[in-house]
């Protein structure tokens, strides 16, 4: 790669994707892309094999056999068996949108075979996160022999040990420790015993991903069993809006088998079959085609809100209901909880910025009065303001706190998690590389920071953990056209793991701005003599970035952002989404 600017007015490096010409030539001819285009794919390092399948997702030709994860034919088999004797099954899922999601999708199938199934959500607050025992021997009395966990269960030694007489089957995707808890199945991709192939291909998959891929298998069960002789086959794909939700939610890499699930997904989403969906939709004002944006920023938010300060089990009973009042209900108290968020949010948000200390190599921050349910975002803001690892602390009377934890690329926070439990330093925890939770004692906290720190300073003489901002090419105002719009569109959905692509526009001028909620700015750019353009930058008024576009000093700024197409009121126009900027330019340097 090429290194364009060394650190930028949001103190980043720009990094020049790298691409081979030939490999751009080869696409040209064999498969008549445009030139723009045919860069792009190379950029993203997508070789001739597996070009047609990226370009046009399919899970017809991307869907690999789910019995290659371990315990998954204990799952299917458990499960049909458990379908054939009519057994009450329970769904014991997560509350947020990935556990909301995972369990819809799971009542969902089984409620078309006239399955009796229940959904339980712990109360995030009362409870906590996982199965608990009170809540296994509650389910256990009343007569329930099966009990599904999503998107939670791989670390649940204690709870699942009290699961006799009800067989567990564990559906989750969570880092996972060496031992595992007592249960029928443990369906988890990144188990480490887990066969390397299997890690390969569902390793990044989200816990509503791992369910979907149960459904296949045990529909491919049944269908050979002749079921369906008598009763008629759910339509698997009518799920896959589901899937799409808890994928992008979950923040998971859109790259092999998820970008397949979303893009299909998004199509699905479209239909606005779900009604559970189309409700919340509609009270959000999201009347456009579904995009990772609308599924991460406008749904998602919502969802998680009954979880985080509200009703727990209201997501994922939202996602499963088919009565319309019901939806609406629903979608009205969602939206109420998410302005409640919003507002917790901001008061912790603001006490949490005055204890950062912008010299340690990792944040934490603690304090007795903060909300548990809002500690997670509050961790992702400090997290992208500083880049560094961050973890916000929720302490309660008897001393125990509650974590969230967001982390960097290149730093496993659900490993360092589960180290930290080994040592003695937590409670307790998990999570995967990008997020993790954990409880610890106050007399801990000093050990954990140390340890934290230790890590870091390790891993930093190993690998660069500055930020960077991988950059696309060049091109000119003049060049952003809504043809070039739709060359980019092809390489959708975009998310983590496959960013929108990201431009560089020398000798910018900002004509002018606005401050939209006394946070974010909409600027007016010129480039030459008649060349204008809109540019739009979330949460930038307290950045040097933010100071610079309105100091009104018309001096000429190298900008990167990313072009969007946007449509409201009927009209389409482009937009670019502001990244970055600095001062002229830099002459390209090699680097790595």
């Amino acid at each position: 790669m090429k290194e364009v600017c060394s650190q930028s007015l949001l103190e980043k490096r720009w990094l020049l994707r790298a691409y081979e010409e030939t490999q751009v030539l080869t696409f040209i001819q064999k498969l008549e892309l445009s030139p723009t285009l045919a860069r792009l794919l190379a950029m993203r390092k997508v070789d001739l094999d597996s070009a047609p399948l990226f370009l046009e997702p399919s899970l017809r030709s991307h869907l690999p056999d789910p019995l290659l994860l371990k315990d998954m034919d204990k799952a299917v088999d458990r499960l049909l068996k458990a379908i054939t004797m009519q057994e009450k099954i329970l769904i014991w899922g997560d509350y947020d949108v990935d556990g909301a999601t995972s369990s819809a999708l799971l009542c969902r199938f089984f409620r078309a075979l006239n399955l009796p199934v229940s959904i339980y959500i712990p109360d995030r607050i009362k409870e906590g996160y996982g199965p608990n025992i009170r809540g296994i021997e509650k389910f256990k009395a009343q007569g329930y022999t099966v009990m599904i966990a999503v998107d939670c269960g791989t670390t649940s030694f204690d709870a699942l040990e009290t699961a006799v007489g009800m067989d567990v089957i564990v559906l989750d995707h969570h880092s996972a420790e060496a031992k595992l808890p007592a249960a029928h199945a443990i369906v988890n991709p990144n188990r480490l015993d887990e066969r390397e192939e299997a890690t390969k291909l569902f390793g990044h998959l989200a816990a509503v991903g791992i369910s979907f891929l149960c459904v296949v298998a045990l529909n491919r069960a049944l269908r050979q069993a002749g079921f369906y002789n008598a009763i008629k086959e759910p339509k698997l794909l009518e799920l896959l809006d589901l899937v799409a939700l808890g994928t992008v939610c979950d923040v998971m890499p859109l790259t092999g088998l998820n970008r397949t699930f979303v893009a299909q997904g998004l199509k699905v989403m479209a239909g606005r079959k779900n009604i559970g969906l189309r409700a919340l939709a509609d009270r959000a004002g999201a009347d456009e085609a579904p995009t990772p944006y609308h599924l991460g920023f406008i749904l998602g938010p919502r969802i998680n809100a009954g979880g985080r300060v509200g009703e727990s089990f209201l997501g994922a009973r939202l996602l499963s209901t088919d009565n319309e009042q019901e939806a609406f209900e629903i979608a009205q108290k969602l939206e109420h909880y998410n302005q409640e968020r919003r507002l917790l949010e901001a008061e912790v948000q603001d006490q949490a910025f005055l204890q950062v200390d912008p010299e340690a190599a990792a944040i934490i921050v603690d304090h007795e009065d903060w909300h548990e349910g809002v500690i997670g975002i509050v961790a992702g803001r400090l997290k992208e303001k500083f880049h560094k690892p961050t973890a916000v602390i929720a302490w309660n009377k008897e001393g125990i706190g509650k974590a969230s934890a967001r982390s960097i690329p290149g730093f496993d926070f659900g490993r360092i998690i589960h180290k930290a439990h080994h040592l003695g330093l937590i409670l307790g925890g998990g999570g995967h590389g990008m997020a993790a939770g954990f409880s610890l004692t106050k007399d801990h906290l000093p050990l954990l920071k140390n340890y934290l720190t230790e890590e870091l300073e390790r891993l930093n003489k190993e690998v660069d953990l500055k930020p960077v901002l991988l950059c696309d090419g060049y091109l000119d105002l003049r060049s952003i056209t809504m043809e070039l719009m739709e060359e980019i569109k092809v390489l959708s959905p975009f998310g983590m793991g496959n960013p929108s692509p990201k431009f560089i526009f020398t000798d910018v001028m900002v004509q002018s701005y606005q401050l939209i909620k006394d946070q974010h700015l909409r600027c007016r750019f010129s480039q030459g003599d008649g060349v204008f353009i809109e540019g739009m930058g979330f949460r930038l008024k307290d950045t040097f970035l933010g100071k610079i576009l309105m100091d009104g000093s018309r001096r000429p700024l190298d900008l990167i952002a990313s072009p969007k197409v946007d449509t409201w009121g009927g009209k389409t126009k482009i937009t670019l989404m502001i990244e970055d900027a600095t001062f002229g330019s830099v002459p390209l340097r090699e680097v790595g």
